[in-house]
């Protein structure tokens, strides 16, 4: 999908034809639209390793471009990992900037919907600080709900006999994963990009790369508490799940004593041999009290010891 959008006097507006300081987005291109990507003068290797997964965060520049590789977050609830990270491309190509991406990100919604009020096309640096800003923010609302979903997994886990809990935070603790390998890789960008002088140009440009790196360091250390507290919580519920095993295989084991009393003070009275009260009338009434007196001791025994 190909949007191009210009900044007028009302506002950021989705329009059809490129035109001078213009925003194209492009989101899982087509062959068609890699195609229009190339004749504008992009180079298909800039957009190939947008849409390559495992590409890390980069910038490379030249006389005529700039390009920069942003890892940004984004959300999968279908799958085996829920929150991942995949690469964005930007590309500032003379009077142009162009985003490429294989996934659609909230991202984009936001700058989009007019949050930012100088968010201008026309500024093209200014507007790759705005999608470096609202990336690190991404990053921190996702942390936000991982630790929210974590807190959900935690209460079931304090009961839990069964793996599955366990194996749910692991999911997250690979989300958690990739979102500290992206943040590094986006700082170390960030920090050259720092280093260019590319954002000297306006005042409020400076500003805000300073707080794009401040938010920036605010989510790899929210990433690495959070790694360090779930990775705490994994083992300790690992040990809290042998012992809740371990309270269940207890109890069971008590309530088959206690059950076994009966049949043995039965089998004991029931073999064809001289046996007490044999010839007493009152024989099924003492057996009885005597069995009521061993199962009674029993429970009373295994409650002193905390068993049940």
């Amino acid at each position: 999908m190909l949007s191009i959008y210009k900044t007028t006097e009302q506002g950021l507006e989705k329009i059809e034809m490129i035109a001078n300081g213009t925003w194209v987005n492009v989101v899982d291109p087509t062959p068609e639209e890699i195609e229009k990507l190339i004749n504008w003068g992009m180079d298909v290797d800039y957009i190939n390793y947008s849409l390559d997964q495992d590409e890390i965060a980069r910038m490379e520049r030249d006389e005529d471009y700039t390009f920069i590789l942003l890892r940004i977050p984004i959300y999968q609830p279908e799958s085996d990992i829920p929150y991942n990270t995949v690469p964005l491309g930007i590309m500032i190509l003379g009077n142009k900037i162009i985003t490429v991406s294989r996934y659609d990100s909230d991202i984009f919604k936001v700058l989009t919907n007019g949050k930012y009020r100088l968010l201008k096309t026309g500024k093209r640096y200014r507007l790759a600080l705005y999608i470096f800003l609202e990336t690190s923010s991404r990053y921190l609302n996702l942390l936000r709900e991982i630790n929210r979903a974590t807190e959900i997994v935690e209460d079931k886990l304090q009961k839990s006999t069964r793996n599955r809990e366990l194996l749910e935070l692991l999911k997250y603790q690979k989300s958690l994963t990739y979102f500290a390998t992206a943040l590094r890789s986006n700082e170390v960008m960030m920090e050259r990009v720092q280093k260019t002088q590319m954002f000297n140009y306006y005042e409020e440009d400076q500003d805000l790369l300073e707080d794009v790196l401040t938010e920036n360091q605010q989510a790899i250390q929210m990433t690495s508490i959070t790694t360090e507290i779930l990775s705490g919580m994994m083992d300790a519920f690992a040990s809290i799940i042998s012992n809740n095993m371990n309270s269940v295989m207890k109890l069971l084991t008590a309530l088959t004593i206690v059950v076994s009393m009966p049949t043995v003070v039965s089998s004991f009275f029931g073999m064809n041999v001289s046996i007490p009260f044999e010839n007493s009338p009152l024989a099924f009434v003492g057996i009885l009290g005597i069995t009521v007196f061993l199962t009674v001791g029993t429970i009373y025994i295994f409650v002193k010891r905390d068993w049940f």
